[in-house]
């Protein structure tokens, strides 16, 4: 399950990571009281389980509690690729003088985890490493041994942070190799870990993926649970298929994940050629699927 960014900043605190002040708002009287607690520049961030808010319109800076008001009037409601926006976050706007990347992700083709790390942050890191690989580290993770203070320095050194910086970086690495482990998560990221012009780093945004998988043992997770999800992904789990809304035309039905993933490939090259034709969802229903199963599906 894909976290909001607030869910994610959530946990980061959870595990020490440095975030900035903020809360969570369903309503505009909601958002302007956050802005009056933090009593100083914010930025309203509309949570939406989807990329591209900034460029939608819904992530904006607001001076003061009244344009607070009429940012978050204009953002909740808003639809973003398909999603409603019923939430905003509101938080003190941090001063950046230099933005980062940094990850850990769970890489099933080589059974391994990934940490993954740059100076050029800020921008999606897919830009970064076709634009500019050499500037990505990746470095393999142990599972056994994990991300020790030793292994955090080296990942911070590969990736070329300023030696001032190394062990604040590398503090926060072992933090979020916390979130990963403790939390079950599959990917963890910081986008942007920001340097302030005082010489603090701070998770500024957050990415967390958790695997459905180990929920037996996470009760806290239940929180996490999406109220304002789409109806039919709520019916697709209740029914035990593995429902998710995309943003294309094309339905795709499949019984195995690896199937269901090799075909929505399959048709987003095709659809290239054709109007930039993409899937409309992705839909398992397991292997050896009953008639019954594909009735529901």
């Amino acid at each position: 399950m894909d976290l909001y960014e607030y869910q994610a900043k959530q946990l980061f605190g959870k595990h020490g990571l440095p975030i900035t002040a903020g809360d969570v708002a369903t309503d505009v009287d909601a958002a302007v009281a956050i802005s009056e607690s933090i009593n100083g520049p914010v930025v309203v961030k509309a949570q939406v389980k989807t990329g591209g808010r900034g460029k939608a319109g819904g992530v904006k800076l607001a001076k003061d509690p009244a344009e607070t008001r009429e940012i978050a009037t204009a953002i909740l409601g808003m639809d973003i690729k398909g999603h409603t926006v019923h939430k905003v976050l509101v938080a003190h706007a941090a001063d950046i003088a230099e933005e980062y990347y940094v990850s850990f992700l769970l890489d099933r083709a080589n059974r391994a985890f990934l940490a993954m790390a740059s100076v050029e942050g800020g921008v999606e890191i897919e830009e970064v490493a076709v634009n500019n690989p050499e500037a990505l580290a990746k470095i393999r993770v142990d599972a056994l041994e994990g991300v020790t203070p030793e292994i955090a320095r080296e990942i911070a050194a590969a990736a070329k942070f300023d030696e001032a910086i190394q062990g604040q970086v590398a503090d926060i690495l072992v933090q979020l190799w916390q979130v990963m482990v403790a939390e079950d998560a599959t990917l963890v990221e910081v986008n942007p870990l920001v340097l302030t012009p005082t010489g603090e780093v701070v998770a500024l945004d957050g990415k967390v993926t958790i695997d459905d998988n180990a929920d037996y043992r996470q009760p806290e997770h239940a929180s996490f649970d999406d109220s304002n999800v789409d109806d039919i992904e709520t019916r697709a789990k209740a029914m035990g298929l593995n429902y998710v809304k995309l943003e294309g035309d094309v339905g795709i039905i499949g019984n195995g994940a690896g199937l269901v993933m090799s075909t929505l490939d399959v048709v987003a090259y095709a659809g290239e050629e054709f109007g930039d034709i993409k899937p409309a969802n992705f839909l398992d229903i397991g292997g050896g699927a009953s008639a019954e199963v594909m009735a529901n599906g």
